[in-house]
């Protein structure tokens, strides 16, 4: 018997091994390329429906839908929120590849509403604290000088901060600046500002959008710990020449958008200019001495090798040059001469193959560069003295996607990162009264595997659970240095090229929960654990040039996070409005901060300069969203707080007595509001309100002479605050024509920001008096006290943009 069965399973083996297209219909592919018509940009989430098998899917992040059908007659019904549905037959007689675009049905549509996936996103996915803004929505919002700016328009967002107008960064959620991983196209950026942060680095017109996760990030995000913003730019699905651009006060930009092979091989192309040593001295008086020039760029490559492969290459090239008077510490230089040097170099390969069913593998190698360098001239001289360092960063990563239903999805992968770190070299040139020092580089190892599952098992849960596991490893060449009991220095231990000087090893659970009140009302809860093995460490309000990047060590152990949050969601007017709130509370440890009296410019062993503390953030959200209308906008209000505590034996370690005291980012109560008034298909006009209370600084607790000199004495960090911070902007977008069909497009943008002339000191600073009497100016402080604002009051600026197809 048991013979037979064998005999009788290979005579099935051999049957299908026969060719069986006699006998059965033949399989072939039906590939989606989904875009929107004006702007080529490919549409996430798209609904197809194919009928009469009365099956179908959606598109991935790529805009692309693939399935397997038999060979016959297809009727597919491809549908978009905000957009005409199409309906489109087909004869399926070999393997298809189709584009469809798609076409806006309402323009008084917000476009935040457009590129929606689905009605009540908001409410039926478990995510919290995810921000998923539409370029088109965050070029509304009034911003400095005309400029439009990422940074500064999400600032505008709940949880979001800046440190004030001229800041390195956003502080999210009451982290540090260093604490967000900022993605552009998938490459880390180090340095998103031009100017100390006038303006961010990133192109605008190659935007397509901006995703912001400040609670359960995903798991395959690593290595920040207060939140991912991840900036993507637009994939040049395009089969017609396009150009667009614009010219302001500060800068022009220019994209050119074109298909090199015809639906194989596709391009775009944008810089952007500006020159800004005439406007600095009219209209900021502060930087009247400042010399100033930036240039950005993208280019971005798209090849389509076939209906399952496409390939992309991104190059991203950011530079500053200016010339800033600022305190430097290094004798017989020309402080008003100080110049200062940026650049970021980064590069992204990405192949995506779609496989059938809706599955996908993404693979990522990614290489970015950050090289400051600062140039010091010499008095009476012609000698110019250099400070340079680096970072680059290499990462392979392959995630594999899978949308098995509408009830469950997953994704699994793995990401190598390298860092090498240049903490900084200082060439002295013909200084014969300095020293020539170059630091050693820091060479480090981080390696993860994380997979990630989202489920529905009924129709009012939702749950998202993900797992991060990540090995950190900072490898020799290292020169560490062993300290006694007492934590005096004993010697140096030096580790040869490869050797594990320290290694981490640490899981990193995320979990998000929703459940469904009602169909329009829903509560989340979400929990992240992630780690961060690479800070920067500086002892100002925001970071310079002189700023050090950091690896762990056995000193200075990775930053932790532990992340909690519960939130409350309610739709009404069928999604048009959206109300929200969210608590968070965020337990970290091993936060980097400064020592009292520290310097570590070319410090050799920096653990000696700072300390490590715990910290506690926790706040509430409140967010009103309007998303349809002639009148559109959001009213966000923050009550948070930011809190840092030593425990250190050593009192040269301790802050504040090893008490609690608040961050550079505690700014306790935060109200912001955009309104747009839509008054016709022409002209738009937008008002945005800003309003937090003043960040915290350091005031001196008193003063004693020493050989004429008043000397402060500081016993308390962030001791006090600034005045409370508020403003309002104006914006008016005037537009000749909104018809899609129209090939040259051309609107003006005029803006007022800070439009009733607030005056918002950024910080306070303490110098002697030489002197002089008291005054205002002194603030009535023994010292010689003045408030520096560095855009003092109302800008006026006008843009002209435009658009050729």
């Amino acid at each position: 018997m048991k013979r037979k069965n064998i005999i009788l399973v290979l005579i099935q083996g051999l049957f299908f091994l026969v060719p069986l297209s006699p006998i059965l219909a033949q399989e072939y592919s039906l590939t989606l390329n989904v875009v929107d018509l004006e702007s080529s940009q490919s549409l996430e989430g798209v609904t197809i429906l194919i009928s009469p098998c009365n099956c179908g899917g959606i598109t991935n992040a790529s805009g692309i839908f693939s399935k397997r059908l038999k060979g016959g007659n297809y009727n597919l019904i491809v549908e978009y929120l905000g957009y005409g549905s199409k309906e489109i037959k087909i004869d399926l007689i070999n393997n298809q590849s189709f584009k469809v675009e798609m076409m806006i049905e309402d323009e008084q549509l917000s476009e935040v509403v457009l590129l929606a996936k689905k009605r009540n996103q908001n409410i039926e996915t478990p995510q919290m604290g995810v921000l998923e803004l539409n370029i088109s929505d965050l070029i509304k919002v009034p911003t400095v000088m005309g400029e439009f700016d990422v940074l500064k328009s999400i600032t505008l967002m709940a949880g979001v901060n800046s440190s004030g107008d001229l800041s390195n960064g956003v502080s999210i959620r009451g982290g540090s600046l260093d604490q967000n991983l900022m993605l552009y196209d998938g490459a880390p950026v180090f340095n998103p500002t031009h100017l100390f942060g006038l303006f961010s680095v990133f192109t605008p017109d190659v935007i397509s959008g901006v995703d912001i996760y400040r609670a359960n990030i995903p798991a395959k995000y690593g290595g920040r710990i207060a939140s991912v913003l991840e900036i993507k730019v637009k994939n040049p699905y395009i089969d017609s020449f396009k150009i667009e651009g614009g010219i302001g006060l500060i800068s022009n930009r220019l994209t050119i958008t074109t298909p090199l092979i015809k639906d194989k091989l596709m391009l775009t192309a944008g810089g952007r200019s500006g020159f800004s040593d005439l406007l600095f001295p009219l209209l900021i008086p502060r930087l009247k001495n400042t010399r100033a020039n930036f240039i950005d760029s993208t280019f971005k490559l798209l090849y389509l090798l076939n209906s399952y492969n496409q390939i992309t290459y991104t190059n991203f090239l950011s530079n500053d040059f200016y010339q800033l008077d600022l305190i430097s510490n290094i004798e017989n230089i020309v402080s008003s001469s100080n110049q200062y040097d940026f650049k970021t170099r980064n590069h992204t390969l990405k192949w995506l193959h779609t496989f059938e069913n809706e599955t996908n593998l993404t693979s990522r190698f990614i290489h970015s560069t950050y090289s400051p360098q600062n140039l010091f001239p010499e008095i009476d001289t012609d000698n110019i003295i250099r400070f340079v360092s680096q970072i680059q960063y290499t990462s392979l990563q392959s995630e594999f996607t899978n949308f098995t239903n509408e009830e469950l999805s997953y994704y699994s992968g793995f990401e190598i990162k390298r860092y090498q770190i240049n903490p900084g070299a200082l060439n002295p040139g013909n200084a014969n009264s300095i020293n020539p020092v170059t630091l050693n580089n820091e060479f480090g190892y981080e390696s993860s595997v994380y997979a990630n599952l989202d489920w529905n098992p009924n129709p009012n849960l939702a749950l998202s659970a993900g797992l991060r596991v990540t090995q950190f490893s900072l490898l020799g060449p290292f020169d560490e240095a062993q300290y006694d009991s007492n934590g005096l220095f004993n010697g140096v231990k030096s580790f040869g090229g490869q050797e594990t000087v320290a290694s981490y090893f640490n899981p990193e659970p995320r979990l998000g929960i929703n459940y469904k009140l009602g169909e329009n009302t829903s509560v989340k809860m979400s929990y992240a654990k992630i780690f961060q093995y690479l800070q920067n460490i500086y002892n100002t309000n925001t970071p310079l040039p002189t700023s050090r990047w950091k690896l762990s060590d056995r000193y200075i152990t990775p930053q932790k996070n532990n992340t909690f949050g519960m939130g409350l969601y309610q739709n009404f007017l069928s999604s048009i409005l959206e109300v929200s709130f969210e608590g968070y509370y965020r337990k970290t440890d091993n936060n980097l901060t400064y020592k009292p009296g520290a310097d570590f410019f070319l410090s050799e062993f920096i653990e000696k300069e700072i300390t490590q503390a715990e910290g506690k953030s926790y706040g509430v959200e409140f967010s009103l969203r309007k998303n349809l209308g002639k009148v559109n906008g959001v009213f966000n209000y923050t009550w948070s707080r930011s809190l840092l505590k030593t425990n250190a034996v050593d009192p040269i370690r301790r802050i504040n007595n090893n008490s609690w005291y608040a961050s550079d980012f505690d700014r306790p109560h935060t109200v912001n509001a955009t309104v747009n008034f839509e008054g016709d298909r022409y002209n738009t006009f937008s008002f945005n309100f800003v309003g937090q209370t003043g960040r915290p600084y350091t005031i001196a607790n008193g003063v004693f002479e020493s050989q004429n000199v008043t000397i402060p004495i500081y016993l308390y960090r962030n001791n006090s605050r600034l005045p409370t911070y508020h403003r309002l902007d104006f914006s008016w977008k005037i537009a000749y024509s909104k018809d899609p069909e129209r090939r040259f497009k051309g609107d003006w943008t005029f803006t007022v920001y800070n439009l009733y002339s607030r005056n918002n000191p950024y910080n306070i600073y303490y110098t002697q008096r030489n002197g002089v009497q008291d005054g205002d100016v002194f603030l009535g402080s023994p010292l010689g006290a003045y408030e520096l604002s560095v855009l003092r009051g109302t800008l006026v600026s006008l843009s002209y943009n435009f658009k050729f197809q």
